[in-house]
């Protein structure tokens, strides 16, 4: 229970002020313990933060996996991975703040974020290999592997863009889908762009 208090107030407090600028003193009293005691539960102002990103970063995925069924449909397990991601985003903004804004580019943190996109994008590059294959369409992984980065880039950007203009996930969700299935549709029965020459 107070490891949970402390952590709700940490999230918050390093999305709102930074990293840097985040004091362990605020944090213990946003969370109605002595700073003593947040050392005591969660060690030093990294470790606190670590386990921020650890704590937020599960949930996230935790997030998708619920909702993507290995029985669905590829697009359906898409479209409900998306509106899942955009889901936590809308109701864990702190959380997204602190994973994509305050985390990456900052060692040892970025290193975290970096292996927990890794696992995401082997999740994404599931589905699409499940889709292509599906559609009985010659695949190569590299390709496939490419499209899964780029989908959680676009992600990313997007979650990003829909914290300064919060909206409905569904809403987000359909943005993204929009954009990526119809074009991947294509490309997952393997047409290709030729150029315009």
């Amino acid at each position: 229970m107070r490891e949970r208090q402390i952590l709700v107030a940490a999230v918050a407090a390093f999305a709102r002020a930074g990293y840097g600028a985040a004091s362990m003193d605020d944090i213990a009293a946003a969370a109605g313990i002595s700073k003593p005691m947040v050392y005591a539960y969660l060690g030093t102002k990294d470790e606190l933060f670590l386990t921020c990103l650890h704590r937020e970063g599960t949930r996230l995925m935790e997030a998708i996996v619920a909702a993507v069924a290995p029985d669905l449909s590829p697009q359906e397990q898409l479209w409900r991975g998306l509106h899942a991601f955009f889901g936590y985003v809308s109701g864990h903004r702190d959380g997204w703040c602190v994973l994509y804004r305050q985390a990456r580019g900052r060692e040892p943190f970025a290193a975290e974020v970096a292996r927990m996109r890794v696992r995401l994008v082997e999740v994404v590059t599931g589905l699409l290999t499940r889709a292509a294959a599906g559609a009985g369409a010659p695949h190569r992984d590299v390709d496939v592997s490419a499209i899964a980065y780029a989908l959680v880039g676009a992600g990313e950007s997007l979650a990003d863009w829909a914290v300064d203009h919060p909206e409905p996930a569904g809403t987000t969700a359909t943005r993204l889908m929009g954009c990526v299935w119809l074009g991947a549709a294509d490309l997952l029965r393997g047409a290709t762009w030729r150029g315009t020459g």
